[in-house]
């Protein structure tokens, strides 16, 4: 009997061992693996590419990582018990795809780094005091703040368009930054502009038909809650005959790199699978000793991190004839319903 209990017990004190190390540690090697809690807000192409680059950059390092997937669904209700759930777990380090998961996650997990991506303004959504860093608060990560601008001046130049349309979320900061970038841009280029707010995707399409008959153009930026209803947006174009122009050239193709339908004018936007790519850097450089604060807010520049997309079909439709040297500048030209 003794013999026996001795037995039991050797093999419970073995087991605690294992189980003890859990994520931290591997029981092979006793290599230190890192837990990392992935709040998404929701899921659209952008947010899933930016989450997929994160991921797969990472996992090429030489660090061991395991990853708790976790999607908010548009709610952020359900973004702040993500966080929390980080926290209890004791994750060594939190990445939030959007403003809104990326802000839960900052004010959960004060004292654990917070990587963030497809954050348009982090300072102005109370991530970061400058974009520049501190070392005092744990987040930095990778914008997708868009030269907006230079985006309405094509939109201009393809269709003559003399007021611009735009449909924003008005509960989400990263969308209200950017509508009053696109009122100011309006006014820089003397046009008028014209707006309707939504709080969640299902008003994108009543909110696209208020504003249709008063505008000639729409442009839609990397707004997480209209993006995912674009397709509503180019119904609503179609009827009307007016172009559309996409920040966001992700809702044109499908995971596969497939066409989805999507008929837009133009679009023109970030490679999210990039900006994945360099939230992982900066995750890694954190894992790997580097204080987050210090590493900043960054935004891509690299042209080959921005897509131009045309598409020749909806420009015939439209009685628009894109230029030759505007073509060559193009990552994806689509005619007769194909990728060229």
């Amino acid at each position: 009997m003794k013999k026996l209990l001795s037995v039991t017990l050797t093999l419970l004190l073995v087991s605690a061992v294992v189980f003890a190390g859990g994520a931290n540690e591997s029981a092979s090697s006793g290599e230190k693996v890192y837990k990392i809690g992935i709040s998404k807000f929701l899921t659209h192409n952008a947010l899933d590419a930016s989450e997929q680059g994160f991921i797969d950059y990472l996992n090429s390092t030489d660090l061991k990582v395991e990853f708790d997937r976790q999607n908010a669904q548009g709610e952020a209700s359900t973004a702040s018990t993500i966080a929390q759930k980080f926290k209890d777990d004791n994750v060594d380090l939190a990445y939030g795809i959007a403003t809104p998961t990326a802000q839960a996650l900052a004010t959960a997990l004060p004292n654990t780094p917070v990587v963030f991506a497809a954050v348009t303004d982090p300072v102005e959504a109370g991530l970061v005091n400058s974009w520049e860093g501190d070392p005092s608060i744990l987040v930095c990560g990778t914008s997708d703040s868009s030269p907006v601008q230079a985006q309405i001046e094509l939109l201009v130049e393809l269709t003559g368009a003399k007021t611009i349309g735009n449909i924003y979320n008005s509960s989400e900061a990263n969308a209200t930054v950017q509508q009053q970038l696109i009122k100011d841009a309006c006014s820089a280029l003397g046009l008028n502009f014209v707006s309707a707010a939504i709080t969640n995707s299902s008003e994108v399409r009543q909110a696209t038909q208020s504003i249709i008959d008063r505008v000639d153009a729409i442009y839609i930026a990397t707004d997480n809650a209209v993006i995912s209803a674009l397709a509503s947006v180019q119904d609503v174009c179609d009827q009307a005959g007016k172009g559309l122009l996409s920040g966001d050239p992700s809702p044109l193709k499908d995971s596969d790199g497939n066409l989805t339908g999507i008929d837009a004018l133009a679009a023109w936007g970030f490679d999210y699978y990039a900006i994945g790519v360099s939230a992982g850097k900066q995750a890694e450089a954190i894992l790997k000793g580097a204080n987050a604060g210090e590493q900043g807010s960054l935004v891509l520049e690299d042209p080959s991190d921005f897509e131009l997309w045309f598409n020749l079909d909806t420009a015939d439709k439209l009685g628009i004839e894109i230029p030759e040297d505007l073509l060559a500048t193009a990552s994806v030209v689509i005619k007769d319903g194909k990728i060229q």
